[in-house]
């Protein structure tokens, strides 16, 4: 009876799909050949439609035999119709060429966003562009990743030096940044507006604050998933640019240029970015740090080179080298080095239903800071990905489904507030499957999905259920759904109570864990997480919309770094509870709270509106407090109007409100004796050092933190379709006094950035 079963579905589906057909291909930018990402492709006359993906490929499926045309239509691109034949069994491949317009109708506007938003579930997750990352202030001259994730909705930064953010009550080695599919250990540098990105070659990025699929694992807060750009298939250009905080140099061009009847093409892009703010800040900030200047140097270098066939599939091969470093007064003096390379590949089989995707990469990491007590603090991680992807458009559904097979090592040597040293060196191996498949109903969207992660080091298997769903209510209202289980096995040495985040060390496989946690038997060594996020979307006006999220993550088991360690974990101290002798502890937690976003974007005048409360616990062993990076409130508004007959001026604004974070008050001071020679120490004649007396572990809260920025950008166009652009712009418009840290050694108060305009040109070919 099974047999018969399988037999007759079998059956069933040939004969279904004999008689229809399809059609597939690749939308490019006439002028350089770049991908048209999230344009809208329908068949004139009939109810058969989608979207390109990131890589300008589109298909419609279960399309009967006949003769149709194709639409093309997105912002900012002109019409494009093309007569198809599709025949029963195969697809029809095309390959259409985008020409830019400068005016951009009304009705494109709308139909592009608006049907996105009715067609993909999109809960926790918001796409930015770098035409979106240019609607910010440009501080430094330039645009910048790191700029533009600080608006959005349930993002709190560290403020202008650090370079930390944390996403909805997670803290940073909770959230996974990829680059082209590999895992970038430390995507922003110590001076909190950039990262380690260029803006202008980005192609896409992709941030889920919660509740993200099957196809993401091995973080249980947020994931940032960044693809890079083709270099320019036509011809060869680039951009230079200077500024008082930096400088930078883009190149790409073709090595096969592409046209429209060619059998294939290859290009290339480099990019150079390098900031000396150690120098010039002394020439034009020298009232910083009383005239010290600004501590921070980083260099940034990216290379990409893609082969693309005649049939739309490509192969990519890239590297980067990334660095930093910061010297700061009585705090520390830090270097970090992150390089790579990878290669990624997308096969579009002839006559296939699916897509196949492949990523391989190697990312290498290493960290040390040397602080006020001279010790040493040391760390890194290593590790290469192989990810194998299957994508199955079935008309309006699809079906994802891959493995992930990551390995590496990381290794720490750090010592703790009471000097007690903590060691590790592990090699880490995880295996991953996962299955994720989006069904239409009408108004209702699902997307079920399945990770199962064997976390071979620790020998332990996680089973990891996700769902998203949104419901179409109306035209203008639509209510949308994501929940999951989630785990990772890394973890971070600068611990949560720390209130100057500057070094940052990786851990793998803890081994020093309490066996329990409250009376309760402690069985496995991984962080985990429940997520639950309900939210709507509300199309106000034509150009205006407003969008709410309230979300719940319970941090089922958190394990991090014990400061509360002052004895060696030996059979000497037996008796001694874990609590003072792992190099671990065990927690708990939650992160709730409310995300409002309110978007108006029209013609000349683009807003964003964005209010967070937001709430982050914690209980370990014996308190519960909650994290120095705990903010009840978070405001960020976003404007920008673009000004002159030519639309060559643009003035952008942004000011950012936080109520203040989490820290631990000082109650005294006392003289701490060292016992070096233990009860043999003559203390009558040692020289004891400061210590300090603390109150509840963050009970109190520090100031609330405000900052304005502004800026002024004038275009130049040439006739050989060259531009240039300078900008002027102002960091802390009206200086405002942030604090950034105590000291409480030297009983001195240190803020964030003053007031910095800067002047910035750029002159791109």
């Amino acid at each position: 009876m099974k047999n018969l079963i399988i037999i007759l579905l079998s059956t069933i589906y040939f004969v279904s799909y004999a008689q229809t057909g399809g059609i597939k291909g690749f939308i490019y930018e006439k002028a350089t050949g770049e991908s048209v990402m999230f344009g809208n492709v329908s068949l004139k006359g009939a109810k058969y439609g989608a979207s390109t993906d990131i890589n300008g490929f589109f298909q419609i499926s279960n399309v009967k035999p006949g003769n149709y045309t194709i639409e093309f239509s997105y912002v900012g691109y002109k019409k494009i119709e093309q007569k198809v034949t599709v025949k029963a069994n195969s697809f029809t491949s095309v390959k259409l060429f985008a020409e830019t317009e400068a005016e951009i109708l009304e009705s494109v506007v709308i139909s592009a966003e608006r049907q996105a938003q009715k067609t993909q579930i999109k809960t926790s997750v918001v796409n930015i562009s770098p035409q979106q990352m240019k609607k910010l202030p440009s501080i430094g001259g330039e645009p910048d990743f790191a700029q533009y994730l600080q608006v959005l909705p349930g993002v709190v930064s560290s403020g202008d030096q650090g370079g930390q953010l944390y996403i909805r009550g997670g803290s940073p080695i909770q959230n996974k940044v990829l680059m082209d599919g590999m895992t970038v250990y430390q995507p922003f540098h110590s001076i909190g507006f950039f990262s380690v990105f260029d803006s202008d070659i980005i192609r896409n990025a992709d941030v889920y604050t919660g509740g993200f699929n099957a196809q993401y694992g091995g973080r249980i807060s947020s994931i940032m998933d960044i693809s890079m750009r083709d270099g320019n298939k036509k011809k060869f250009s680039g951009k230079a640019s200077l500024s008082t905080f930096g400088g930078k140099l883009m190149l790409e061009g073709p090595f096969k240029k592409q046209t429209m009847t060619s059998n294939g093409s290859s290009s290339y892009i480099l990019s150079a970015k390098t900031s000396y703010l150690s120098q010039s800040s002394k020439i034009f900030y020298n009232y910083v740090n009383d005239g010290d200047g600004l501590p921070f140097d980083y260099t940034d270098l990216y290379g990409k080179v893609s082969f693309t066939s005649k049939t739309g599939s490509k192969m990519s091969f890239f590297g980067f080298d990334y660095t930093d470093h910061v010297k700061y007064q009585s705090i520390s003096d830090l270097n970090w080095q992150n390089y790579g390379f990878g290669t990624s590949m997308s096969l579009v089989p002839a006559n296939s239903k699916a897509i196949i995707k492949v990523n391989m990469s190697y990312s290498d990491f290493k960290i040390a800071l040397t602080g006020v007590d001279n010790l040493p603090r040391e760390s890194g991680a290593s590790g290469f990905n192989f990810r194998l992807a299957f994508v199955y458009y079935l008309g309006k559904n699809q079906l994802d489904y891959g493995i992930d097979f990551d390995g590496g090592k990381t290794y720490i040597d750090f010592y703790n507030s009471a000097g007690m040293r903590i060691f590790s060196d592990d090699n880490v191996t995880n295996l991953s499957a996962y299955v994720k498949m989006k069904f239409t109903f009408g108004k209702l969207l699902l997307e079920p999905g399945i990770r199962i992660v064997d976390y071979v080091s620790v020998s332990e298997i996680s089973p990891e259920p996700r769902l998203g769903a949104k419901y179409n209510l109306t035209n203008f209202l639509r209510f949308k759904l994501a929940a999951g289980l989630y785990s990772q096995n890394l973890i971070a040495i600068n611990s949560d109570r720390d209130v100057v985040n500057l070094f940052s060390g990786f851990v793998s496989t803890p081994q020093s864990v309490p066996s329990t946690y409250r009376g309760e038997d402690v069985t496995s060594k991984l962080q985990k997480s429940q997520h639950l996020i309900f939210g709507a979307e509300i199309d106000l006006m034509k150009h205006l919309s407003f969008n709410v999220e309230g979300y719940y993550k319970h941090n089922s088991q958190l394990i991090n770094i014990n400061k509360n360690k002052i004895y060696n974990d030996n059979s000497n101290n037996a008796q001694r509870p874990d609590y003072y002798k792992k190099d671990y502890i065990i927690e708990t937690g939650n992160a709730y709270g409310v995300d409002f976003l309110l978007k108006y974007d029209y013609k000349r005048l683009y807003l964003w509106a964005v209010y967070s409360l937001g709430y982050v616990t914690r209980t370990d062993e014996y308190i519960e407090y909650v994290p120095y990076y705990d903010r009840r409130h978070n405001i960020n508004f976003l404007a920008t109007y673009i000004l002159g007959d030519n639309l060559d001026w643009e003035i952008s604004v942004r000011w950012n409100f936080g109520s203040g974070f989490a820290f631990t008050q000082t109650q005294g001071y006392y003289e701490q004796v060292p016992i070096s020679n233990g009860i043999g120490t003559d203390y009558t004649s040692s020289n004891g050092n400061p210590g300090v007396i603390y109150s509840n572990l963050n009970g109190g809260r520090l100031p609330y933190y405000h900052r304005l920025d502004a800026s002024i950008k004038k275009k130049f166009e040439f006739k050989n379709q060259s531009k240039l652009e300078a900008i002027f712009s102002v960091t802390n418009v009206y200086n405002r006094e942030n604090i950034f840290y105590f000291d409480r050694i030297e009983y001195n108060r240190v803020d964030q950035l003053p007031i910095m305009p800067s002047l910035g040109i750029s002159y791109k070919w």
